[in-house]
């Protein structure tokens, strides 16, 4: 007992502006990285701990949710807390790169047939557009035509505007611990581009790992190129580190902060195996971040490729979920032992995004919208989710199973002893529009017949709640006052 407090002895500064809680979660998380904090060795209690460092039980308990979100300590008997084995990375460490331009000290400290206008439409990948700062993005297009005119009326930098990649390291390195220089980052048109330009451009193996279930798009692409896909199946916390040892693929395809379409948060046990697989094997990992601003329950986790110190990770970023979908403008980040092959192979390929596009979003995101953008998103989504999660447990009970609820803007249902399609039928004679994730298997006939997809994003609350009320009356024969 005495011992708990011996072990955690952390340097809280109430002067500074970083919050007491992330100096509280750095603090036990580099102890246990760097081995001073055993295996299932004991955290202090969140009371012990606020009665120790004087602080309130809620910055104890913010820092503890997000040490237990990452994989860093898991919860034994009687609510007691024990360090998780963290296994050690063998890497070949390339060397630290250097911080983003403009980054302050300030901030390298700092995730019958309804009518068509009665459908309530739960789709994956819609976003919120009433809500978008319209006005500001007008006028960051204005200013780049106004004075930027020699920038947007031609072809642009093949790599991409490089203003605008300086400000994606920069927001890479504040939001996702990811440190890389703007000539590691390469602008294109979607993530499905990018892939194919991957593909195209990298002497990669002609065999891909891929989650099954995993994103469809994206198999797609590496399908039509010629790639030999071996899928992976998945563990409780994502794709089974075992299974791809065995695959003979020097090539994985991962989403680890969300991964899709079953919604686990990758914690970072696993994400070191995937890395360790990576530098034994000299093979490579494709991350796709795709949502991680929009994460529930504690910080946004770092990416997989802010753990890599053996260069081996190819970081895929998107701001279809964040920004806007029309802007297609997504970006990939190459190891550096890869970026001077990729750019010479660019050399024949014009930039699929519009100049003026990269122009204005590099305006916004200087200017701070972008950021703001983000936090007003995340603030509303936050509110969505809750009162998704809140309407299921109201109206649907325990006749459905919540998956992949803690982030991102989806989740699955898994309706009881139902088929998805009489509940898509059922659903859609009801007004609303619900999907099944079935494409998303490598064998569409292995999804569980039950299950149901949900976005979420781009509904009101009010929506929301009259949705799932009306699923209630679809599925159960059951009405809900409202």
């Amino acid at each position: 007992m005495v011992r708990d407090m011996i072990s955690l002895t952390p340097e809280i500064d109430r002067q500074s502006r970083v919050p007491l809680y992330q100096q509280l979660y750095g603090y036990i998380r580099k102890q246990i990285e760097d081995g001073i904090l055993k295996e299932e060795e004991r955290i202090p209690s969140v009371r012990q701990m606020s009665s120790y460092l004087q602080v309130s039980k809620n910055t104890v308990e913010t820092a503890y949710r997000q040490l237990l979100a990452e994989g860093y300590i898991h919860s034994r008997l009687r609510s007691r807390l024990c360090v998780f084995p963290i296994e050690t990375l063998a890497s070949s460490a390339v060397g630290r790169r250097q911080i983003p331009e403009g980054l302050t000290e300030e901030t390298k400290v700092r995730t019958a047939v309804p009518a068509a206008h009665d459908v309530i439409d739960f789709e994956y990948g819609d976003v919120e557009k009433d809500k978008f700062p319209l006005k500001r993005w007008k006028q960051c297009l204005t200013d780049a035509l106004n004075d930027h005119l020699e920038e947007v009326v031609g072809y642009g930098d093949r790599q991409g505007h490089k203003g605008l990649r300086t400000e994606i390291a920069k927001y890479l390195y504040q939001s996702r611990g990811v440190l890389c220089s703007a000539e590691q980052v390469f602008l294109g048109a979607g993530t499905q581009q990018m892939i194919s330009l991957l593909c195209q451009l990298l002497g990669l193996s002609g065999r891909v790992a891929m989650e099954d279930p995993g994103y469809n798009g994206v198999r797609t692409v590496f399908a039509n190129h010629g790639y030999e896909i071996v899928p992976v199946p998945l563990d409780p916390d994502g794709l089974s580190a075992e299974h791809l040892r065995m695959s003979g693929s020097r090539l994985a395809y991962v989403t680890p902060s969300h991964q899709f379409p079953i919604g686990m948060v990758m914690p970072v046990r696993l994400r070191t195996r995937l890395l360790q697989w990576a530098y034994e094997n000299n093979a490579y990992l494709i991350e796709d971040d795709y949502d991680s601003e929009f994460r529930y329950q504690g910080q946004p986790i770092p990416a997989l490729k802010a753990m890599d110190t053996g260069d081996k990770v190819i970081y895929l970023g998107t701001f279809s979920k964040s920004f806007l979908p029309g802007a297609r403008l997504s970006y990939a980040v190459l190891p550096e032992s890869l970026e001077a092959e990729f750019k010479k192979g660019q050399q024949v390929y014009s930039q699929s995004v519009s100049p003026l596009i990269q122009t204005a979003t590099y305006l916004f995101m200087s200017r701070g919208y972008f950021e703001a953008h983000i936090r007003r998103m995340r603030k509303l989504y936050q509110n969505r989710h809750r009162t998704l999660i809140r309407a299921i447990s109201e109206y649907l009970g325990d006749r459905v199973g919540v998956i992949g609820e803690k982030s991102g803007m989806h989740l699955l249902l898994d309706v009881h002893g139902r088929d998805s399609d009489e509940l898509l039928e059922a659903a859609f004679s009801h007004g609303v529009k619900v999907y099944s994730p079935r494409i998303q298997w490598m064998n569409p006939e292995e999804c569980p017949p039950t299950y149901v997809m949900l976005g979420f994003a781009g509904l009101t609350e009010e929506r929301i709640l009259s949705g799932v009320a009306r699923l209630r009356q679809a599925w159960f024969g059951e009405s809900s006052s409202i």
